[in-house]
């Protein structure tokens, strides 16, 4: 297994992650952002693919609560 390459000194100032991924929604898209608390970007990425069918949940159920923020519905990593 792939380890994965230590920040960069630029992802290191940036601070945690975040990732952007869109959900259909009827005939469109919804865009959403996960926020991690990963110091890369390689690495938020490959826990929002391993924990998709939970990520992909919370952001329907938020989606359905009407709880999007300036266009985009915004999670917080568990």
């Amino acid at each position: 297994m792939r380890k994965c390459p230590k920040p960069t000194e630029q992802e290191i100032n940036e601070g945690p992650q975040a990732v952007s991924f869109q959900i259909a929604n009827g005939n469109a898209r919804q865009d959403c952002t996960l926020q991690t608390t990963f110091p890369t970007n390689m690495q938020a990425h490959k826990y929002l693919l391993a924990n998709w069918p939970a990520i992909e949940k919370r952001a329907r159920d938020a989606l359905t609560a009407g709880t999007i923020e300036g266009g985009r519905i915004r999670l917080v990593m568990i």
